[in-house]
């Protein structure tokens, strides 16, 4: 089979316009969309990029993000293009709209026409999607879903690419070829082609030798760090998660239209669609790894299930659109044959103009995170040495700019402090450990977080030098940043 996708038709090139349409208007409309974690694989980029290594903190060899692909490929930008935040989201914004056209691929290799459109819009625009622009999350998907487009036309040596190249973007991107080389083997009674195979390994496996050469092994740190997290007491994991993370988006009707019309999707792919089974495999077996790993709840983790849930959503348009061909229906209750040939129509514009809509409010309510750590950052970057260690709970928009060696109380950064967590913990207690154990020349603290921490080691061995008020930002608590250097001799102050 040959590596080439398909020849583009009439049909292909129109959807094609249609999600870079959609992804301009979703890069436009969250361009500033900016959360923590992503700054963690913008640093180790910019790091790379300048020559310092494949590192977080300059001369530690920690494999910190989750996300070799997605760092090795802003890093290659980063000359050209130096503004890592706004880069990641454009980045983002088309691969949401690129996954949105492979799920127009699938559905128009299974026989969905008109609802491939409504997979086409209805995936790049749902709210938990859209919130994860700027990490690896949607070039991820997009790698996912066009593995699953191109199994679907059987073309092997593509799907064995993009399989590869999502494993490369997350670890979990694993699951992909698993499931796919299953279901051939299932259908086609025979192994995936050697030449597949070959691919495969040869895109994965020399990052795999460099990590654990580089590393000293191939498995994120972050993965240790979160499932330490998993078992503090305030932590909730990834089944129960679910139930919290679906009950935020319970409260907009247009969700729970969606909900039902899931659940009709589902009965209809177990009745007559079992060639949808691949990717509904896919999200059960990741959310029984997840939940078994006992990693703590994070929003993005979530993110895979929403493209297998759009498609059920579709699929159950696609059954109400379907009742209009039963003859014992369409005698008995014509009402409802001519509900089924308008219905689905006018429920799908609902939908799409529902999550356009909520989409244009998360435009007006972009989170002001990013100024407000990123002021702090750039003070650290401006009065403290360029050696200065800084210890911090969130260390990816404030580490990023300030850029100073840190000590990072959640154990994303330095396993030994995560290691610190278990279910009679806290992070105070983590804190507490890390900042005797690699004594910071500063720490930056969310007033009153960690009392403990605040009236023993602080009012020991630092003195308070700069005050950030949270309220300009929407914060109920100020932050503080502590010199700890024994001598403190700056008095602190307030403001900006």
């Amino acid at each position: 089979m040959d590596i080439s996708p398909t020849p583009p038709t009439g049909s292909s090139r129109t959807a094609l316009a249609c999600a870079i349409l959609v992804s301009i208007f979703i890069a436009l409309s969250l361009w500033d969309r900016a959360f923590d974690d992503p700054f963690i694989t913008y640093r180790y980029a910019r790091n790379l990029a300048q020559g310092a290594g494949f590192v977080y903190n300059p001369g530690e060899r920690v494999l910190s993000t989750s996300t070799p692909l997605f760092t090795l490929l802003l890093a290659t930008v980063f000359p050209l293009w130096q503004d890592l935040p706004h880069l990641a989201n454009l980045i983002g914004a088309f691969s949401l709209g690129i996954g949105g056209f492979f799920l127009w691929r699938l559905g128009n290799s299974w026989e969905m026409n008109l609802e491939s459109w409504v997979l086409l819009l209805l995936y790049p625009t749902f709210p938990l999607i859209t919130g994860t622009l700027g990490s690896e999350t949607p070039l991820y998907l997009a790698l996912c879903l066009g593995a699953f487009a191109s199994y679907a036309r059987e073309n092997q040596l593509l799907a064995a690419t993009l399989s590869a190249l999502a494993v490369l973007t997350r670890p979990d991107g694993a699951l992909i070829p698993i499931i796919l080389s299953f279901y051939y083997v299932l259908k086609k009674h025979r192994l995936p082609s050697r030449k597949a195979i070959a691919i495969f390994g040869c895109l994965t496996l020399p990052w795999f030798v460099f990590a654990w050469i580089y590393f000293g092994h191939p498995l994120p740190a972050t993965l240790f760090a979160k499932h330490h997290q998993g078992a503090l007491p305030v932590s909730q994991h990834f089944l129960p998660g679910l139930a919290t993370i679906a009950s935020w988006y319970a409260k907009n009707l247009y969700f729970q239209l969606e909900i039902a019309l899931s659940i009709i999707g589902l009965a209809f792919v177990i009745w007559r669609k079992r060639q949808w089974a691949p990717l509904l495999a896919w999200v059960t077996v990741y959310s029984l790894a997840y939940q078994t790993l006992g990693v703590s709840r994070y929003f993005w983790y979530y993110a895979p299930l929403i493209p297998v849930f759009i498609i059920l959503v579709t699929l159950g348009l696609a059954f109400l659109a379907h009742i209009k061909d039963s003859p014992v229906l369409s005698v008995k209750l014509p009402a409802l044959k001519n509900f089924s040939r308008w219905g689905p129509i006018a429920i799908s514009v609902l939908l799409i103009g529902s999550q356009a809509q909520a989409l244009r409010l998360a435009r007006d309510q972009n989170s002001l995170i990013l100024p407000f750590y990123r002021s702090i950052g750039e003070w650290l970057n401006a009065h403290t040495p360029p050696d200065a260690r800084v210890g911090m709970l969130e260390v990816g928009i404030i580490g990023y700019y300030a850029q100073r060696p840190v000590i990072d109380f959640a154990g994303l950064i330095q396993p030994d402090v995560a290691a610190q967590m278990n279910p009679s913990t806290t992070y105070q207690d983590a804190a507490l450990w890390a900042v005797h154990q690699y004594q910071p020349e500063y720490v930056v603290l969310h007033a009153n977080a960690f009392p403990d921490l605040e009236k023993g080691y602080i009012a020991q061995n630092c003195l308070l030098v700069k005050i950030f008020p949270g309220q300009p930002y929407g914060y109920s608590t100020d932050m503080h940043i502590y010199d700890c250097q024994g001598h403190p001799t700056t008095k602190p102050s307030s403001g900006f």
